[in-house]
Formats: C-alpha cells, sequence, structure tokens
C-alpha cells in the first residue's frame, strides 16, 4: 500500500491547473443547463469490481510474457488492487476466481482484503477447463454433458464456489460456460440447452436469498459451431427460466461483430434483466482490450442507455460492473488504472446529456439533433470533473502519473523476485 501522505503530495502539484480547468468546464456546463457539482457527486458514487486474475500479465495461445513484481498469490493480488483503490477510490470490491484464487482460509483471506479496505463482488466459478485431480473431464461439456456424472461434477462446482462466496461476503455467482460444440451432428442442440438450464435450476435452488445468479453469453469460443449460451437472448431465457434472482451479463466483446451492444443493453432494461457488465473492449471477437481503447464512443452510448434508465428509475437492482481484460502488454496496474478512468470517463459524458432536448429532438424526428446532442456530450473533455470526483473521495488526480511516481512496481519486483507466479487467461 501508499503511504497515506502520497496521494495528497502528489495532487498538491497538480491541484491549481486543475482547479482553473475545473471551474472553466464548470461555468460552460452552466450555459448548458448542467450542474457540474451534481455530476462530481455522481461520479464519486461510480464503483466497478477489479478480478482477482487482472492483476498478473495475460497471455495468448502462442505465449506469455511476464512483467516485473507479479503476485504470485492471491493475497499479494490483494495488495495490488488497494493501491488501485487508493488512487481511484473506485474500485472497493474484488471478484474472486475459483479454483483459479481460492484461498486455502476464506476468513483469512477476507480479513487481509478488509486491512486493505477492500471487500468482495461476485465469484466465478470454472467448468470451463480441466483442474489437476479433476475426476471428470469436460472436454465436451460441463452442465450440457451427455453424462451425468459429469454434469453433476459441474453442478457441485457451483453449490462449492456459492460456499466460498459466502464465507467471503460476497451475494452473487457469475457462471459462463464454454459448452457447445465444434462440428454439426457432435451435440444435440435442443437437449444440450435442456441439460444446461436443469443443471442451473439446481444450482439456482442453492442460492442464499439475498444472492443473484448471472447468466453469461459467448457467441463462439471454444466453441466455434454451437455454443449452448451463444447470445443474449438464450441468456435472458434462462434468467426467465430460473427465476426473479437470475440475471443476465454483458461482456462487451462477446457479441458477434457488428452487434449494437447498446440495443442489447436497452433490451434486456426493458425485461428486468440486466445483471451486469464485464468491462473490456474488442476490435475483432472478444479481445478483452482495455475499456475505451477501441470503442469510446460504444461505451459511451452502453453508459448513456444506463444513466437514461436510471433517471427513469427502471433499473429494478444496480447493475453490478466489473473489469474483465487480458494485459498482455502493458502493466496490468496501469492498465486498470486506465480503465477505471475510462469507465468514470463515459459515466461523466452520459451524465451531461441534455436529456429534455434528446428527448424533444426524438419525438419530433429530428435525426440530426437528436444525434448531436449525444455528440455534444461525447465530444466534452470531462477530465477536470471525473478528477475532482477522485480527489474528494482522496485519489489522485491523475493516478497513473502517481502510481508510477510511487516506485511500487520497483519496490514489488524486488520483494515478489522469488517464484513464478503464472496466471490464468482471463475469461
Amino acid at each position: 500500500m501508499l503511504d497515506l501522505s502520497f496521494v495528497s503530495d502528489q495532487n498538491r502539484s497538480l491541484q491549481a491547473p486543475h482547479q482553473r480547468d475545473f471551474e472553466v468546464l464548470a461555468e460552460r456546463l452552466s450555459r448548458r443547463g448542467v450542474n457540474a457539482e451534481a455530476v462530481v457527486a455522481q461520479i464519486g458514487r461510480f464503483e466497478v469490481a477489479v478480478p482477482s486474475w487482472a492483476l498478473g500479465t495475460g497471455g495468448t495461445r502462442f505465449g506469455r510474457f511476464p512483467g516485473p513484481g507479479e503476485p504470485r498469490d492471491v493475497f499479494e493480488k490483494m495488495e495490488d488492487i488497494g493501491v488501485i483503490q487508493q488512487l481511484t477510490r473506485a474500485t472497493p470490491r474484488v471478484s474472486l476466481h475459483i479454483p483459479w484464487d481460492e484461498p486455502d482460509d476464506p476468513q483469512a483471506l477476507k480479513d487481509h482484503a478488509a486491512t486493505l479496505g477492500l471487500g468482495f463482488d461476485a465469484v466465478n466459478s470454472n467448468t470451463f477447463q480441466d483442474q489437476p485431480g479433476q475426476a471428470l473431464s469436460y472436454k465436451f461439456g460441463s452442465l450440457c454433458h451427455t453424462d451425468p456424472a459429469v454434469r453433476n461434477q459441474a453442478i457441485e462446482h457451483n453449490l462449492h464456489v456459492i460456499q466460498v462466496g459466502r464465507q467471503l461476503g460476497s451475494t452473487s455467482i457469475t457462471i459462463w460456460l464454454a459448452d457447445g460444440s465444434n462440428y454439426p451432428g457432435q451435440m444435440h442442440l435442443r437437449k444440450s440447452f435442456e441439460r444446461t438450464l436443469d443443471g442451473l435450476r439446481r444450482i439456482y435452488a442453492a442460492l442464499p436469498p439475498d444472492w443473484r445468479l448471472f447468466t453469461e453469453h459467448k457467441p463462439f469460443e471454444p466453441a466455434f459451431y454451437a455454443t449452448v449460451v451463444q447470445d443474449w437472448g438464450t441468456s435472458f431465457l434462462l434468467a426467465s427460466q430460473l427465476g426473479k434472482q437470475a440475471a443476465c451479463l454483458v461482456d462487451l466483446g462477446h457479441h458477434l461483430p457488428n452487434t449494437n451492444v447498446e440495443l442489447v443493453v436497452a433490451r434486456l432494461i426493458s425485461a428486468g434483466k440486466l445483471g451486469g457488465f464485464h468491462f473490456n473492449d474488442n476490435a475483432y471477437g472478444d479481445d478483452d482490450l482495455t475499456a475505451g481503447s477501441i470503442r469510446p464512443y460504444r461505451l459511451f452510448l452502453i453508459f448513456n442507455e444506463l444513466v437514461d434508465a436510471e433517471e427513469d428509475r427502471v433499473l429494478p437492482s444496480p447493475p453490478a460492473y466489473m473489469i474483465d481484460q487480458s494485459h498482455n502488454l502493458k502493466d496490468p496496474i496501469e492498465a486498470l488504472l486506465q480503465t477505471v478512468d475510462a469507465l468514470q470517463r463515459a459515466y461523466a459524458q452520459a451524465l451531461i446529456v441534455d436529456r429534455r432536448a434528446l428527448a424533444g429532438f426524438q419525438q419530433a424526428n429530428d435525426v440530426l439533433m437528436a444525434e448531436q446532442t449525444l455528440q455534444q456530450a461525447f465530444r466534452t473533455d470531462v477530465t477536470p470533473l471525473v478528477a475532482e470526483a477522485r480527489r474528494r473521495a482522496g485519489g489522485a488526480l491523475d493516478p497513473i502519473r502517481a502510481f508510477r511516481a510511487s516506485g511500487y512496481r520497483a519496490q514489488k519486483a524486488e520483494q515478489r523476485a522469488s517464484g513464478a507466479y503464472v496466471p490464468p487467461q482471463s475469461l
């Protein structure tokens, strides 16, 4: 963890120019009818979970290039996330993956997290790969498998994950299935879905009353012909069949090329089944790139739908926000700091949309002005608003600058030199 005075010392040298920028932007927004103070307060309430698997360098099927000072176990991962929370004040919860980061002593991990100012978000199960010592293989599926013994093994694993989550203080489980087929005729399309639904029902029946279950879809990889939960419609069907504690998770890379993701978000909102997000970005498929690095306008349009739903009060519960990225080339901590900033920016831009004007242009079918209204918000440099929200919460005006100045990575490279931690790839 960073010294308590370090962040304030870093902010001191940036405070004067930041204050001028903030006042100028606040005056400009005031002329547009936007209260900058209200926007800063809303940004300050934004939170996103950091997954335990994101703190090490990721990789591809072809190789991995480890970086210095990578965490060797889940306790060291918590330390890194604690630093991200110190700098952003927007990442107070960790999404734990089991068994990748399963603790031997959940209470000890919970206590360790608490000392770092952290809690736990959704727990994530894993039936998409075989683990050492596993009795039966998931090569041909887990919940969809033709063998009931394999299905039971997958169900028992998810029940175990729920139990670990309860010990950690989590209140939700995310289930992503790689179940599917690579060739026509390999899998019975209807029966594989029915078996999956039956397995999820058994898992759902074990949920504590205050928990939620998130189903996550993905069109392909590793199932390149037919994936059992291949799109938002199938995910919605499952969540609807399961009950009110089930909802759909939207990973921004889990869609076919050119899918209108913000429209998917709008449909799930209307259906009352939007559970949350895995934030990342993509150019081709499920690239798991840094959020906002490729399609920042799409990210803004997604937040536009969320803010609109918030104002209309049609969200039954707040969406669960989580980052899901593979940091192959960037320093993982820096990439996560960059991601949090991108999410806060997109949210801030959505908050300053003139919704009354937009509704009027939509009602009048004024296509150009409706689009211009969104463009005006997107083109606004909201850096001072986001930085001010962080500063008021005790975070850094410029998190990446502060992180590099801290020397944290070099310090951890020396401390963690012994041993070689090899993290799994991102979901």
